[in-house]
């Protein structure tokens, strides 16, 4: 069966949100605009996770997984995902569905003028801490990578697959997927998507993972920003 894009999702410690993200992930390739498959990635779950993931990828032919042997974090399966990845298009989807994979059908139309289309959760369901957090690390991140994204942490992207396996692996990885796309001289695009309350499960974010530990982050983007290499070949003999 040839897919087109590949939809991922990274899990942790997600057991009671999957029964619910099969059914919306079994539902939106039914309608999908193109032929599509879904890489499930747990990331060294300890509730159990890992094993309903084998079995439900077992029964379904348009679902694969990769199961780490423990916690390596969210930048280490998105990069094993990239690197997995055979369709030409990739998107990355969180497993708590506070984004729908059918808002996908809003990225997908820009994708062929842009190297990585973005969600922006303009109207958040979170609470006021975690949105005060998240505006502020988003704040930071501009100022080091300036890449003028208002949501850059939305995890509901579209990438092609070929920019997406040039990105170097480093921890906290999602949170520059745009400004990774632009050091390859590729643009970017938002679009307004919708955003909904977490039904099921706890988050896993914090003060601490989600503005102390992306600022020691950015001095890693500014560290590679100046080591980068990209090249292109303009032609090949033999």
């Amino acid at each position: 069966m040839e897919f087109q894009f590949t939809i991922i999702v990274p899990v942790y410690n997600e057991i009671e949100s999957l029964p619910r993200l099969f059914e919306y992930l079994r539902a939106y390739l039914k309608s999908a605009s193109l032929k599509s498959c879904v890489l499930l990635v747990d990331d060294g779950s300890g509730d159990g996770s890992a094993s309903a993931i084998e079995k439900f990828c077992r029964e379904h032919e348009s679902f694969n997984c990769l199961l780490f042997d423990r916690n390596y974090g969210k930048g280490a399966a998105l990069k094993a995902a990239f690197d997995y990845t055979k369709t030409p298009l990739l998107g990355y989807l969180d497993a708590d569905l506070q984004t729908h994979p059918e808002d996908f059908e809003l990225l997908l139309p820009f994708i062929k003028e842009f190297g990585l289309v973005t969600g922006w959760r303009r109207n958040r369901k979170d609470t006021l801490v975690k949105r005060i957090s998240s505006k502020t690390g988003n704040a930071v991140r501009i100022f080091f990578t300036h890449d003028n994204i208002h949501d850059t942490g939305c995890p509901l992207k579209i990438m092609h697959t070929e920019y997406a396996r040039k990105i170097p692996m480093f921890k906290g990885l999602q949170r520059f997927l745009p400004a990774m796309i632009l050091l390859q001289q590729k643009e970017i695009k938002e679009v307004v998507i919708n955003h909904y309350p977490r039904i099921e499960g706890e988050s896993k974010y914090n003060f601490k993972n989600r503005f102390l530990g992306p600022l020691v982050d950015c001095f890693a983007y500014v560290w590679i920003k100046k080591s980068y290499i990209d090249y292109s070949i303009k032609a090949k003999h033999g």
